[in-house]
């Protein structure tokens, strides 16, 4: 396996609000994952960090994640942890009050692929030549989306195409969406809503498909994105299968 992570604060926003890690256990499994912050004052870099500090740390202190079932429980009870401690520090920091993260992971063992995410973070599987969205956006255009009020074009330039309906550290409890995926896969790519926003799926693809390193190919992710506008925070999460060029 070659990995690659990066994240960058844009072109327009003064700083990051972004998190990502790729972590590697004693068993050779691997865990990605992106928070995309929010809440300004810098509030929502403590709420992002606070997500991705968490989780690596709990994943580096396993000796392996076990079965599939273990592995959604794990996911679920260590973003429940991840939110009470969003939950606490806005309590015990009224100027913080409205932080928030969405949050976006994937754990891949020898045995099995799963995804989860809460917001508007998301995860892909690549395919041969093709490349899927595995997680579903937790947003209200989404929502109208699915409900038939909205089309995929006009969701794109809705002007509340970014309020959030779930977020890590907004209410007491949290349930995390879960996504089994075949292992048959030739790479796993996490991003924040700043790279989505600048380029479709085909775009992606297009870059993952060149004759690049894991780290170039992340690193021109990002620079198109930069090319683009660059209009918000940009993180990417990239593991494919091979041998390192």
């Amino acid at each position: 396996m070659n990995y690659s992570y990066l994240t960058d604060s844009g072109r327009v926003r003064d700083h990051n609000e972004d998190n990502v890690i790729i972590v590697k256990n004693d068993a050779s499994e691997y865990l990605l994952a992106v928070a995309d912050g929010m809440g300004g004052h810098l509030c929502g870099e403590v709420a992002s960090s606070i997500a991705i500090k968490h989780v690596a740390d709990r994943f580096k202190k396993i000796s392996s994640i076990g079965n599939k079932q273990d592995a959604e429980n794990w996911i679920q009870s260590t973003v429940s942890e991840v939110n009470a401690l969003i939950y606490k520090y806005t309590e015990e920091h009224p100027e913080s009050k409205g932080m928030g993260t969405t949050f976006v992971c994937a754990i891949l063992t020898k045995d099995f692929l799963l995804y989860g995410n809460i917001g508007d973070s998301s995860g892909f599987a690549i395919k041969g030549d093709k490349i899927q969205k595995i997680t579903n956006d937790h947003t209200l255009v989404s929502l109208l989306v699915k409900s038939g009020d909205l089309t995929e074009e006009e969701a794109k330039e809705h002007p509340k195409k970014n309020v959030l309906l779930k977020a890590l550290g907004a209410t007491t409890t949290v349930d995390m969406d879960i996504f089994d995926v075949e292992t048959d896969i030739d790479a796993i790519l996490l991003c924040s809503d700043g790279m989505t926003n600048m380029l479709d799926n085909e775009q992606i693809l297009k870059v993952i498909k060149e004759d690049l390193t894991t780290d170039e190919k992340v690193k021109k992710l990002i620079d198109k994105c930069n090319n683009r506008g660059g209009t918000d925070n940009i993180s990417v999460a990239y593991l494919e299968r091979g041998v390192e060029k």
